[in-house]
Order: structure tokens, then sequence, then C-alpha cells
């Protein structure tokens, strides 16, 4: 029996930098992974949050991702989200690594975002707008910094101070970071929300009307990071149509689920293969709440440079 490899979040860092990750991403959508199969999430209550199930298989390998979600950790000076995803063998399906799930799923987030991005807007950033200050903030603006290129960042927090921190630390990087002002929904040409929001961040009638909005940090059908007419005026791209109607707020909160199904947006493989068309008059909004196939495609990749 082959040895099971314990993957740290040092390795995945390490051996999932942001351009590998977004492109193994596209390898998988461009050829023929079926993301509309992808098994349902499976949320489970704990004492003090949840545990989230995520299996997913392949061709070549199968994996889950067991996570802790405990909304009150930060205040502990603890991770919100916290666990391990178990990777096995295709055929046999003998375990073959264990990765730290957190650090997972700070790549695979972003790397769908900047995937998403780069698609509809191949150009530099010239104003990218970040709603809220955690970890996946931060990665987002890696991630779009390294494979996309950007120039002016605005940070949006839930305090100003806050706001103020993680713009200075994004400026100590390097960055032209400074704290959202009252007008940079107007200018941002890219907006990423991430956070756990269950009710719209900001009025969707500011944005440009060829502004790029990712709502990509909550998830069920209580939260939501944008409001109604953001949602009705804008080009829509959701991971997975399936996936929407089990779990997308931000689409179901808008337009009744029926109206979904009779209209089914557009998914990422549908943008990846060039079949969405941008209209350059409305915003593109890309809404996403996280999928298993996500997380083994690269898991498998890891696997592979594992071996």
């Amino acid at each position: 029996m082959r040895p099971v490899r314990l993957v740290d979040a040092d390795d995945v860092r390490r051996l999932l930098p942001p351009q590998e990750a977004v492109a193994a991403l596209e390898r998988a959508l461009v050829s023929g992974l079926d993301i509309e199969a992808d098994s349902p999430r499976l949320f489970s209550p704990a004492r003090s949050g949840e545990f989230l199930l995520m299996p997913a298989a392949s061709t070549t390998g199968a994996g889950v991702k067991v996570l802790t979600l405990s909304p009150g950790n930060p205040a502990r000076g603890l991770p919100k989200i916290q666990g391990y995803y178990l990777l096995f063998g295709g055929e046999d399906l003998a375990p073959r690594a264990i990765i730290d799930g957190a650090a997972l799923t700070l790549v695979r987030t972003p790397a769908m975002t900047t995937m998403v991005v780069k698609a509809v807007h191949p150009d530099p950033i010239q104003h990218l707008l970040v709603y809220g200050t955690g970890p996946q903030a931060r990665a987002h603006v890696e991630h779009l910094a390294e494979c996309v290129g950007l120039g002016a960042v605005s940070i949006a927090g839930r305090t100003s101070a806050q706001a103020d921190a993680f713009a200075g630390e994004l400026r100590d990087q390097g960055f032209d970071a400074s704290p959202a002002s009252s007008r940079a929904l107007e200018t941002a040409s890219v907006v990423v929300c991430a956070t756990s929001s269950t009710s719209p961040l900001f009025d969707g009638r500011r944005v440009r009307d060829d502004a790029i909005i990712a709502a990509i940090g909550s998830h069920g059908l209580d939260a939501k990071e944008v409001d109604e007419h953001l949602v009705t005026a804008s080009t829509i791209v959701v991971e997975a149509r399936a996936s929407a109607l089990r779990e997308s707020g931000n689409l179901l909160s808008a337009r009744p689920r029926q109206w979904w199904v009779e209209n089914p947006p557009a998914n990422v493989t549908d943008l990846v293969r060039g079949a969405v068309a941008r209209d350059p008059a409305r915003p593109f909004l890309y809404s996403a709440a996280g999928m298993s196939w996500e997380d083994l495609v690269l898991a498998e990749h890891l696997g592979s440079l594992l071996d």
C-alpha cells in the first residue's frame, strides 16, 4: 500500500501558485468535466458552527473536503474555517493524501474568480474594489495581481479600522491600496465581494455599466452580497446551474427558482469555452458559493506533483 502524503498549508501555497491553479481549473473545464453532475454539499450543525462535507469523484480520482465553520473563531484569534481534504485514487479508491483544507479553499476560490475575470477582461484591472478584509479578500488581491494585473485597490471593511489595517498591509506588499472612498463603487472596474453578509453590500444601481462583480463570499439561501437590481441588470455566470439552484441566495432572492429553471444562466464551462457573449453596456456578475469539483481538480493536481 502506497504511503499517504500529508500536505500542509505551506506545501499547498508552494505547489499551487495562482497561475498554476487557474490553469488547472481551465484545463479541467475545457477537457469536458461535467460540473453540473457535481455532488451537493452537505452541511451538518455543530455546537458552535457547522460541518461542511464536499465529496467529488472523477475518472482519475475521488476526494472529500471536511471542514468546520465557526463564526465565533476570529474573535478567539482562530481561523473561521478549519479542516482537511482527503484525496483517494480513482481506480482503487485507496487514500493518497491528506491536504490542509483551509489552505486549499484559499487557493481554489480566488483561482475560480480569477479564471472568470481573465475570460471576461484579460487586460490589467485599473481599479479593484474589495469588500472584506479576511483571508479570502487577501487571496483574491494576490491572485488577480499575479494573473491579470492590478492598478489601484480599494478596501471596504466591516469597520474603517479594519479597512485601514488591511490597506496598510497591502501597501507593505507593494500594492497601491487604500480604504474605499464614497465614490469607489462608481469608479471600480472590478468588484470582489468576499464577505459572509446576509444582506446586500451596496446599491447595485451605483456600479459602472461595464463593471465585473464577483460575489463569492456568502452561501445559502438566506445569504446574499448583491441586491435584486444588480442581479436583474447583469449578464450572469454561475459556477454551475444546479449548484446555484440549491444554494445561491444572490440569485434566488432576486427571482423565483422557477424563473431560473426556465431562464438558466451560463456556467463557467460556457464561459471558458467562449459561449458567453458579454454586453459592455451591462454589468457582469459572477455568483459563486464553492463546489466540490474545484477542490478535487486542485487536489488531484497536487497529488500529481507529489508522485
